[in-house]
């Protein structure tokens, strides 16, 4: 029974990462587009003091920036939203199948075999490295350095 009940809790996470909720208020809880596509009339296009338009063609440029924004953003996304979503999945389905299957495989690879490496190269410089700077700064140690200043 124990083993049954933990299957399906299994296929139940499983099932909810695929298939779990959209949030349809909040569509970048991450914030990945916080700073970065926000563009609203105001940031540009912008009239200084002493060079203003007239009241209406302000409004109606307001209004025309903004609606084909808009309108525009939302024709797109509707052509090309579901085939780049599409490209888009893809491509990361890619990236992530060659970090799984070969880029973590050989690095892990390489730590093994320079440990190897280090530890032969490690032996070495202990056995004829090290006695020969032991030996040299015995030598060097009795070296005395005097500073006199003549007048």
């Amino acid at each position: 029974m124990m083993a049954e009940e933990h299957t399906d809790l299994e296929a139940q996470i499983v099932k909810d990462i695929h298939f779990k909720e959209i949030d349809l208020v909040n569509r970048d809880p991450k914030n990945i587009n916080e700073d970065i596509v926000k563009v609203d009339f105001e940031d540009v296009i912008a009239e200084p003091v002493g060079t203003y338009s007239f009241d209406g063609v302000w409004k109606v440029s307001y209004t025309t920036f903004t609606v084909s924004k808009y309108w525009c953003y939302r024709l797109l996304s509707t052509l090309l939203g579901v085939p780049l979503a599409l490209l888009w999945g893809f491509l990361f389905a890619c990236i992530s199948f060659c970090h799984i299957w070969a880029v973590v495989p050989c690095i892990k690879s390489y730590l093994i075999e320079i440990q190897c490496i280090s530890h032969i190269y490690s032996l070495c410089i202990r056995t004829f490295c090290n006695p020969l700077f032991a030996a040299m700064g015995q030598l060097c140690s009795n070296i005395k350095v005097m500073l006199r200043k003549e007048v």
